[in-house]
């Protein structure tokens, strides 16, 4: 519709024009008082690119000189000609050098001078231009740091706290790696934001739980939050090498040299009966998450068997009870960066936390719906709380049904045994795969067809009751969305996501740095099942989550599996199954010895969090059990594993 100008002359137009323009020239601040966006007006080809040695105060490889380690800085030139400081975003890390960062595995390059050419992933191309700083860590023991690997402790933490430190004016660093000349933070406001993926993330979440003074927010993705439920669950090993494997793997060839006392203490405290010992302690930071200052935007998938969901849920729980700022995005894929699989949101939704956060814009992010969860590939759904509200923990019943190791889930409890042999050839897949088939290496338990959707939200725990056949026994419990979906194929070696030749930019390049990387898409699978969560345990670690002990065969033993958390609808036609079985191939190693265990399903239960709660799966759960016809185990949903894989190398 058209619209009439008033009476207004273009005389007077012209006026306010003027005024308007001269009031922007004369007081900018007013102008830019309230700014909602950070934009690109800095040049990123004439960045300063410098490397600075940080002083971290630890002797880690013992040639009786405090370690430095490097840290590589890429920032605008302009806000320092104006006098004016600016914010870090931070990526702490140990593959630098090694293994690479993101989906190209992309390493650091230098120039002639020792300066950063090539700085990983899309970090500095985007937010120097917009008026950031960005600063890239090595570890201590990596690529041109001294000292020595820790894989997550004192060392580690140090090496990312101690940059925290100077650039907030409390610590020390120089110009070259030996020299004496020091190097000044003076052109920021210290005011830090970390970010990184698996090992990354997990220093991001370490350095956080220290309490450092100037670290403002994180971004973990994909994060560790304690080291020993990376190796361990509950006394049942995850892995069959211990931390030492993994710091041997990213030291650089000077700490290898010199860290062999480090590598021999790595090998001491993480003994493989995976008992918890004071090196696990140190290395968790949920312990010590009432320091954490920081707000938390926290990405995870939840079908990563790498970093499994185990970290999540204690590490979220933690951080709600000390009242920081969180956000949390869960999406369907494997061991994946947001960047390749959601990459133009996470961009903007990215730029827009740290504007909030280092900047202190008010921009509204703070106010949106805390979660966004992937129900299908690529499908997105928000919630205002995660957990949201009214979800509270429903406890589910196994219970015999009219045939053998196939059983009913519901409300009531059940009566009889439950009797499975360990076999370490199969896997939670091949178990869903034969829900409603007897076989003697699982128990498995069923609603019947639900006649609404169920929600699943937050962290479950299924208790057993079970008398082994011999000294050593290892459980899994799983549970299982029965029906069929389509899903990202989280087994398949992208873990959810195909990489494509053509590539999107992000930021600004130099000839040495493109900020153009390749495209994915996601790669799916059509299934007839979906494992919603797993969890495992040791027996023998029945009575201390600290130490096991043998099993008395014939005796009856009561544990307690914590199962990662999740957020997953299961929709009205599907059946909800709960599997309880021994060796998860893949995910755990079997026991020294194949035992039979006989299950107590009056003393056995699941407390899973329902929205709605008790209720609300009552009224789901309504149907009677289908003849099922026998479903095939999906092609490639299994741990890639064979050897201990790397949490963060490449993708």
């Amino acid at each position: 519709m058209p619209t009439r100008m008033r009476s207004t002359t273009w005389r007077s137009l012209a006026s306010v024009a003027v005024a308007a323009l001269t009031a922007a020239l004369l007081t900018p601040a007013v102008a830019d008082a309230a700014p909602r966006e950070s934009r690109p007006v800095y040049s990123y080809e004439n960045a300063v690119r410098e490397a600075v040695w940080v002083d971290t105060g630890l002797d880690g490889d013992g040639d009786g000189k405090t370690d430095r380690v490097a840290a590589d800085i890429v920032r605008p030139r302009e806000p320092a000609r104006q006098g004016r400081k600016i914010p870090v975003i931070m990526d702490a890390s140990p593959y630098y050098s090694c293994c690479g960062r993101g989906n190209e595995s992309q390493l650091k390059t230098y120039d002639a001078d020792g300066r950063v050419v090539q700085m990983p992933l899309f970090y500095d191309n985007y937010f120097v231009p917009r008026g950031y700083a960005f600063v890239g860590v090595d570890l201590a023991g990596t690529n041109r740091s001294d000292g020595c690997v820790d894989v997550g402790g004192r060392s580690d933490i140090q090496s990312a706290k101690a940059v925290v430190d100077w650039l907030n004016g409390r610590g020390k660093a120089y110009t070259t790696r030996t020299g004496t000349t020091r190097a000044k933070a003076t052109w920021t406001n210290g005011r830090t934001g970390m970010i990184g993926k698996s090992w990354d993330g997990t220093i991001a979440n370490g350095v956080a739980a220290t309490g450092v003074e100037g670290l403002k927010t994180i971004v973990p993705i994909s994060a560790i939050s304690t080291w020993y439920d990376y190796y361990f669950s509950k006394g049942a090993p995850l892995y069959d090498s211990g931390p030492d494997w993994l710091s041997d793997y990213v030291d650089s060839p000077d700490a290898r040299a010199k860290c062999a006392a480090v590598q021999q203490e790595l090998v001491d405290g993480a003994p493989r009966t995976g008992d918890r010992t004071p090196l696990w302690s140190e290395r968790d930071y949920v312990r010590a998450a009432s320091k954490v200052k920081a707000s938390v935007f926290l990405v995870h998938g939840m079908q990563d068997l790498n970093v499994r969901m185990q970290h999540v849920g204690p590490w979220w729980n933690a951080l709600a009870k000390n009242g920081v700022e969180r956000k949390i995005w869960l999406s369907q894929t494997g061991h994946v960066d947001p960047f390749d699989f959601r990459r133009a949101q996470w961009v903007d939704t990215l730029h827009r936390w740290f504007d909030h956060e280092l900047l202190g814009y008010d921009n509204g992010v703070d106010r949106e719906p805390m979660a966004d969860i992937e129900r299908h590939p690529d499908q997105w759904a928000t919630s205002k709380l995660w957990p949201p509200s009214g979800t509270a923990p429903t406890t589910l019943r196994p219970a015999e049904g009219t045939r053998e190791g196939v059983g009913t889930l519901g409300l009531r409890q059940g009566t009889g045994t439950e009797t499975f042999t360990d076999d370490p050839q199969l896997s939670e897949t091949d178990w869903a795969a034969r829900i409603d088939t007897p076989t003697p290496d699982k128990a498995g338990f069923t609603t019947g067809p639900l006649t609404k959707d169920l929600r699943l939200s937050g962290a479950s725990k299924v208790t057993v009751t079970a008398t082994p056949t011999t000294s050593t026994a290892h459980l899994s419990a799983v549970l299982v969305d029965l029906g069929p979906d389509t899903i990202r194929d989280y087994g398949a070696a992208g873990e959810g996501i195909t990489t494509l030749t053509d590539r999107t930019c992000w930021g600004a390049s130099t000839t040495g740095d493109s900020a153009c990387f390749q495209q994915t898409r996601a790669k799916t699978a059509a299934v007839d099942y979906t494992v919603v969560s797993r969890g495992w345990a040791d027996l023998g670690n029945h009575a201390s989550d600290v130490k096991g002990v043998p099993l008395t065969p014939g005796k009856a033993y009561t544990i307690t599996l914590d199962l990662g958390a999740t957020d997953h609808v299961v929709p009205a036609g599907h059946r909800l199954a709960l599997i309880v079985a021994g060796t998860d191939k893949d995910l755990i190693d079997p026991p020294s010895t194949r035992p039979t265990l006989t299950v107590d399903l009056s003393r056995t239960s699941a407390r899973v969090p329902v929205v709605g709660g008790t209720a609300a799966f009552a009224r789901a759960a309504t149907g009677s059990t289908p003849a099922a016809a026998e479903a095939t185990a999906l092609d490639g949903v299994t741990a890639p594993r064979g050897t201990l894989r790397v949490p963060g190398s490449g993708r």
